[in-house]
């Protein structure tokens, strides 16, 4: 929205003069409210094409109107009372002050369809729009290798990747090429800038969160998307050690596997903490076993490591459903739920995009395309052409691996606009900021099984909320600079008053005596119930949960789950193709 504008005169010796100044002003400032700020912000010389909404449908007054200013090109957008013109910058508030019947102008912006709506979603447009791109900023990606893709080279004529570092850790094979085609279609979801969808008959670009940044190949994952904990862990010592001289500040992990202790003594998390006590925002994550219910659990308590650490930042995945705005996107029914398992902390922390992803494709002899052909995306799908033919460039994905790499680029560029940003400080921005509209409930049912699946947006589904580059950006709330002071909190059951509460340690930042109160981070909707003794309660037994009211706690606590030992081995969990 475009700000008022403000305006100064001389105090005139009359009051008469006085009035007709701050008349003018007045006049001026519903003017400029009427126009985008990205409009505003040309040159009345510029010729634009703009889009006209009318607070009533447009009839021949209006259009007559615009024609009088020299307005051509003129298709009307009935959707939204609209028209779009063509005309000079310098006549639009000549058309305001005519047509009392326009409600607002904005550019004809070009749609960036970027990584499948998901960037509008997030608001990272908007980021883009106010200069923030990741430049500078360095991301390790710690997955299974990233390809020189033209779409992670640097902007302008010399072309250089933006992989700045390279190095392998898989035992199996002897280079850092992306033998799967994991890892090249996460990077270009954290930092490709579309170069191989921008073309003269391009319509759709398909451009990453921070698309300038610069990345880190640590390539852990064999040719089956597979490693251990010693690959992992040494590829994370490897960021540390490389951390100021490519200016890593970003740790991406989209892996994970089954939990087998507590993070205080898993070796994967405890690597990872270490990074972020470096000063390295780690996010992962969340896994990929929502839709399991193999103990009456209904997904929850499947957070998988090192998404249960509490001071990394753990990602959950949403569905765009195929729109720019995120108004109607409902959640994953396969992404993973909190409490963990053993420790019961309170995970995801936020969510974001992660279902049928469009990014880049590492190469088509990887092993992911060699077993989903089909997910090559389709020219037609970003050019005007309409040719059948598939994309060399493209491949579409889906999982929480997708979603992570969303919150990468984002902290990225939170980090470019403010260097000094500890990761506890870009993870509470990131949670407080955080979209928390979400229906109560939505359904899914897989068509190939018959199987309906429904989901209940609880903090321990949706954590802090959908993730808003924007909100994050815009906001100057700073938790804490220490280490450690945006633990994810833990939640604990009391059997005898048959309620389940969040516990805050004394230097948790959304503590209710220290800087944001539970409900600021997690918001109403997500947190129900009272607060007692100083405690957040999460749901009681006089809570609509599941079913009935009171089949959410033998679900969610009962011994066979939250309390108990039950694990995924898998190393890597990817959703082929995900809900739609």
């Amino acid at each position: 929205m475009g700000r008022w504008a403000r305006h100064s005169a001389a105090w005139g010796k009359r009051f008469g003069v006085l009035v007709l100044v701050l008349l003018a002003a007045s006049w001026s400032a519903a003017q400029s409210s009427k126009l985008s700020r990205d409009l505003q912000s040309l040159p009345s010389s510029a010729t634009v094409t703009v889009l006209v909404q009318y607070y009533n449908p447009p009839a021949s007054t209006d259009l007559n109107a615009a024609k009088g200013f020299g307005a051509s090109n003129g298709k009307g957008l009935g959707l939204v009372k609209g028209y779009r013109w063509t005309m000079s910058q310098g006549q639009l508030s000549n058309l305001i002050s005519k047509d009392s019947n326009i409600k607002y102008i904005s550019l004809d912006r070009p749609l960036q369809g970027a990584m499948n709506n998901a960037v509008p979603a997030v608001g990272a447009d908007i980021a883009h729009g106010l200069g923030y791109d990741g430049t500078g900023v360095g991301v390790a990606v710690i997955d299974s290798g990233v390809n020189s893709v033209w779409d992670l080279t640097q902007a302008g004529n010399n072309k250089a990747s933006r992989i700045v570092y390279s190095q392998n850790f898989d035992p199996s094979a002897n280079t850092t090429n992306d033998l799967y085609g994991h890892g090249t279609h996460v990077a270009g979801i954290i930092a490709g800038n579309g170069g191989s969808s921008t073309c003269g008959n391009c319509d759709v670009t398909f451009r990453g969160i921070a698309p300038n940044a610069n990345i880190v190949n640590l390539r852990a994952l064999d040719q089956n998307g597979s490693a251990t904990d010693s690959t992992v862990i040494a590829a994370i010592q490897q960021a540390i050690t490389l951390k100021s001289l490519y200016n890593i500040r970003v740790i991406n992990l989209s892996l994970g596997r089954g939990i087998f202790e507590s993070y205080t003594l898993d070796p994967l998390c405890q690597a990872a903490e270490q990074a972020w006590k470096a000063g390295i925002v780690v996010v992962v994550a969340a896994g990929n076993y929502g839709r399991d219910n193999s103990n009456n659990n209904n997904g929850y308590g499947t957070i998988t490591a090192p998404g249960n650490d509490p001071y990394v930042i753990t990602v959950g995945a949403m569905k765009t459903m195929g729109t720019p705005s995120r108004a109607d996107d409902l959640i994953a029914t396969y992404s993973s739920k909190g409490p963990t398992v053993l420790d019961h902390v309170a995970k995801p922390d936020l969510v974001a995009p992660g279902n049928l992803i469009i990014s880049d494709l590492a190469s088509t002899t990887d092993t992911l395309y060699s077993q989903y052909p089909a997910n090559l995306v389709a020219v037609a799908e970003y050019t005007t052409s309409n040719s059948g033919n598939s994309s060399s460039s493209y491949y579409r994905l889906s999982g929480t691996s997708m979603a992570a790499p969303m919150v990468s680029g984002a902290a990225a560029l939170l980090l470019q606009q403010n260097p000094a940003l500890t990761p506890d400080q870009v993870k509470a921005r990131l949670m407080k900021t955080a979209y928390k509209t979400f229906p109560t409930y939505s359904s899914y049912t897989d068509p190939s099984t018959g199987i309906t699946y429904t989901s209940q947006y609880d903090m321990f589904t949706v954590g802090a909320g959908y993730l808003d580059t924007a909100a994050a950006l815009g906001s100057t709330d700073l938790a804490p600079a220490t280490s450690g002071s945006a633990l994810s909190p833990t939640a604990v059951y009391d059997s005898t008053s048959g309620t389940v509460y969040l516990v805050n340690g004394s230097s948790v930042v959304w503590g209710t005596s220290v800087v944001w109160g539970t409900s600021v981070v997690w918001g109403t909707s997500v947190i129900w119930g009272t607060n007692t003794s100083g405690q957040s309660v999460l749901w009681g037994s006089s809570v609509v949960w599941g079913s009935s009211t009171t089949s959410g706690f033998s679900v969610v606590w009962g011994t066979s789950v939250v309390w108990g030992t039950k694990t995924n081995s898998n190393a890597l969990a990817i959703a082929i193709g995900g809900d739609k």
